[in-house]
């Protein structure tokens, strides 16, 4: 388990920019220390524990890049078209069963291994065939169309480092290294439920005056596409001293505890109380919008975060604080979020000196620029805005103003998590 100082989250300061934030975050968890070795076929989402140096260059031998012939450099036809004896072939998987003499060509195809004595390959598109005889064209440069052994990544060079999240392209590289196993992070143990007496569980009774918890289930979602195990703790009602003793029994085992809801300041928000009665709390204020102050904390060494009611802002905290979180209690490089600029078919005024989110949808417009369209709505307790869109538009600090054809900063949804 990750146990941190209760000091970690005591960041100051009435409010912080989202930069300082992740900054501060990546710099003040430290890596869970457990690791295991995990099949390459379940290696995808992992987070490597140590470096790997590749145990053989890539490619491990020198190979020809196309289907064609093989020759010297030093017999290339430099005036005009050359006719060469065919001295064999080799296909891939196969050695060369002779090597190349000069005046000599020798067919051969993709991903087989040279023959000794050639170092140019000719394009199959490029010859002729005459009289058991290939025609060779004036004007290839020594060395075309061949692949030399570690052109890619050469003996005991760092082919994956320590702290990447493993995708399928890392998987793929391993595999042709040649390795069977990696040593990863273990999952991160993270414990999630919602507060207050205003919410039921899909499946429970419902009271006119409850609504269904949504809120859990996403942020339960967004924790398993980052690799964590989550344990799911329900709902948990405005009771202090009940809060208080669920909150103690989870800290031991989990890494990370995530609430949603109750983390304001207001006469019915028990999180700080009960956080409180069993660890130590910080309301922490980000300049972001949507947001409201997130609950920060450490009980008994495990890291506390609460995180708003409203659906958008937990959604939009989540990706600023939850996961910077996770990343850096797993050892993860922190990956940073790069907009793409995308042209706006809308107007906005914001606040100087905080950063705002805007769902937006993208659309092709007539001169096939890329265009952002906003929803209709403003609510942040919109679901259907966060459905019914492709992602946000990042707009800075010192921006005040957008309008319409304004090149602004897109976020995919797929991008976040």
């Amino acid at each position: 388990m990750a146990q941190l100082s209760d000091d970690c989250f005591a960041f100051g300061g009435p409010m912080m920019s989202v930069d300082e934030a992740v900054s501060l975050i990546a710099a003040r968890v430290s890596r869970v220390s457990d690791v295991e070795n995990v099949r390459l076929a379940a290696a995808d989402g992992r987070v490597l524990a140590g470096d790997i140096a590749a145990p053989l260059p890539l490619p491990p031998f020198t190979n020809s890049a196309v289907d064609g012939y093989a020759v010297a450099s030093a017999d290339l036809p430099t005036t005009e078209a050359q006719a060469f004896p065919l001295s064999g072939r080799v296909q891939a998987g196969a050695s060369a069963q002779a090597s190349v003499k000069r005046g000599e060509a020798m067919r051969i195809f993709t991903g087989a291994p040279m023959p000794e004595g050639a170092d140019t390959v000719f394009m199959q598109e490029d010859v002729r065939l005459e009289h058991g005889n290939v025609v060779l064209p004036a004007g290839l440069k020594p060395g075309a169309n061949v692949r030399p052994a570690g052109e890619d990544i050469p003996l005991g060079h760092v082919a994956l480092q320590e702290g990447q999240r493993l995708r399928p392209q890392h998987v793929a590289l391993a595999a042709a290294l040649g390795l069977t196993d990696l040593t990863v992070v273990r999952r991160l143990r993270v414990a999630v439920f919602s507060t207050g007496d205003e919410l039921v569980s899909p499946g429970d009774h419902r009271a006119p005056p409850q609504l269904f918890d949504s809120n859990r289930f996403m942020l339960m979602a967004m924790l398993r596409r980052l690799g964590c195990e989550v344990s799911d703790l329900g709902i948990l009602r405005d009771e202090r001293t009940a809060l208080a003793s669920a909150l103690r029994d989870v800290a031991g085992a989990h890494d990370l505890i995530l609430t949603t809801g109750g983390v304001s300041t207001g006469e019915e928000d028990h999180v700080k109380a009960g956080v409180e009665a069993v660890g130590k709390l910080v309301l922490w204020r980000m300049a972001i919008k949507p947001g409201r102050p997130v609950a920060m904390g450490i009980i008994d060494g495990t890291p506390l975060i609460g995180l708003p009611g409203n659906p958008v802002a937990s959604f939009v905290t989540f990706v600023h604080v939850v996961r910077p979180t996770v990343l850096a209690l797993m050892g993860a490089r922190q990956e940073p979020l790069v907009p793409l600029p995308v042209r706006a078919a809308f107007a906005y005024k914001k606040k100087i000196a905080r950063r705002e989110y805007v769902r937006v949808s993208l659309r092709q417009a007539a001169d096939g620029a890329r265009e952002a369209v906003k929803f209709p709505r403003e609510g942040a307790g919109l679901l259907s805005s966060l459905v019914d869109t492709d992602g946000l538009v990042e707009l800075g600090e010192q921006l005040t103003r957008v309008e319409p054809g304004q090149t602004v900063g897109f976020l995919s949804y797929a991008s976040l998590m």
